[in-house]
């Protein structure tokens, strides 16, 4: 692990495989309470340093971050590849995505700023002026998950530091070696010892330290709802953001452009097994168009290469785990009892199944209403865009939603009653670049990503007065 600007050992250690065929890819330690409370200590001692930071500074030590890991790109493609089991073009581009967030978190730093307050707007203000400035919170623990071990993690320790806090990191327990490699880079890079601190190990003993700990100011989670809501309930007076998932749906109107639709889809749909939090779960096509639009889908997802992780040209591996894949496919086999046809799809060999295709789910099973987190899709019909738009809304999630269509009325109505954090006109919902908004409503979480966005919630404002008379 990595505590106060140095390795530290515990007496326990965990295996870290490659999840596609279970090999052995390193060895970590398995932190404990008292890990967490020496990695709170040391943020706490290096937030005085960090607040008094100037901009520039921490703009600086982002910006040679963001150079060093460009020009580690590679290295880190691979350790996400051998830690996730994510196919390595798309960990390549998790690594270039993360040096944007890196990028992004340096310029923010430059631009946090309060504004002036007109006082003299009120007759009690006269002879009086008044500023707000925004001041780092302490210490932040950032808890993330392992199907973005690298670009999630960078979307909560950049911005926190530009901001002037100081970060206890806990990375998902199945991939905790970006974020091992990330921290020494950061070291590297001039950051003051004891700013950045990663304890690894199981999730709900560490996970819940660092959540009741007295000295974190604020945590900042992505993972599932049921650990998110406790989290919640566990923080007491403590800021929590969560991004928390969804069950992704695109609407596909009679106008559609399928030439373009149907790929995005496809990607949508089955990148990194399904295992993004806004996947292509639920697609709504137009009962004039199903035929087409099913045939053509089919025939893509046929194309997708199956294979191991580290060849390039894989494009579906596995899933995290073999428990995860048997879920999915207990999910599958939910759905095709209560009525829906499997079109394609859906065996399993250890954590990988093959991409999966369903038509005529009914809303009451798993895949429609739960997030499914694998390489599964649901092709249902409508008739009226209102029909599509009220089974959207039903659900409990809310992060990003989509609709392919030529009619921009249409789609701009459909943007406005779609109850959602984020809403893509003629793109999938699983559409995001990392200086963005990014968060949802309902189950699906609160708060936002996105350096700036991030740093709103990780700063608090302070107003300050003087009289002039």
């Amino acid at each position: 692990m990595w505590i106060a600007g140095g390795p530290v050992r515990a007496a326990a250690t965990q295996l870290v495989e490659l999840p596609f065929d279970g090999s052995p890819v390193a060895e970590v330690f398995r932190g404990t309470r008292d890990h967490v409370d020496s990695a709170v200590r040391a943020a706490q001692q290096a937030f005085p340093t960090m607040r008094e930071m100037s901009r520039e500074d921490r703009a600086s030590i982002l910006r040679r971050a963001h150079q060093k890991l460009r020009d580690s790109l590679e290295h880190f493609a691979q350790l996400i590849s051998s830690e996730s089991g994510k196919p390595i073009k798309e960990a390549r581009l998790e690594a270039d995505r993360a040096a944007w967030t890196l990028l992004f978190s340096a310029e923010e730093a430059h631009r946090l700023a309060g504004e002036v307050v007109p006082l003299d707007a009120h007759p009690g203000g006269r002879n009086r002026w008044a500023m707000t400035i925004r001041e780092p919170l302490g210490v932040i623990a950032a808890i993330t998950p392992f199907n973005f071990p690298l670009n999630l993690s960078m979307h909560k320790i950049g911005p926190a530091l530009a901001a002037g806090n100081t970060i206890v990191h806990k990375p998902a327990t199945t991939t905790p070696l970006s974020a091992l490699a990330l921290v020494q880079l950061f070291e590297e890079c001039g950051l003051p010892p004891g700013a950045l601190n990663v304890v690894t190990g199981p999730g709900g003993e560490i996970g819940d330290a660092f959540v009741t700990h007295p000295g974190i100011a604020m945590v900042t989670f992505t993972g599932s709802p049921e650990v998110g809501v406790r989290m919640r309930s566990l923080a007491g007076m403590k800021r929590v953001t969560l991004e928390l998932g969804n069950n992704s749906a695109v609407i596909i109107e009679a106008d559609a452009n399928l030439d373009a639709a149907i790929p995005r889809c496809v990607t949508g749909a089955f990148a990194h097994s399904g295992q993004v939090c806004i996947s292509v779960q639920r697609i709504f096509v137009n009962e004039s168009i199903r035929s087409e639009f099913t045939d053509r889908f089919l025939a893509a997802t046929a194309k997708l290469t199956l294979g191991h992780p580290h060849d390039p040209a894989t494009d579906i591996s596995s899933l995290i785990t073999i428990p995860e894949a048997e879920r999915v496919e207990s999910w599958i086999a939910e759905a095709t009892a209560a009525g829906a046809q499997l079109l394609t799809g859906g065996q399993r060999r250890r954590a990988t199944i093959t991409p999966a295709v369903l038509a005529g789910v009914p809303e009451t099973v798993s895949l429609s209403c739960r997030e499914a987190f694998g390489p599964v899709v649901v092709i249902n019909s409508y008739k009226h865009l209102d029909d599509a738009i009220a089974s959207i809304n039903r659900s409990d999630y809310g992060l990003q939603a989509g609709i392919y269509t030529r009619d921009l009325d249409r789609a701009f109505s459909a943007a406005r009653r779609v109850h959602v954090g984020g809403f893509m006109i003629n793109e999938v919902p699983q559409y995001r670049v990392d200086n963005m908004p990014y968060g949802g409503v309902k189950l699906s979480g609160s708060g936002r990503e996105g350096p700036r966005y991030a740093i709103e919630e990780m700063t608090e404002p302070k107003l300050i007065t003087w009289n002039v008379s």
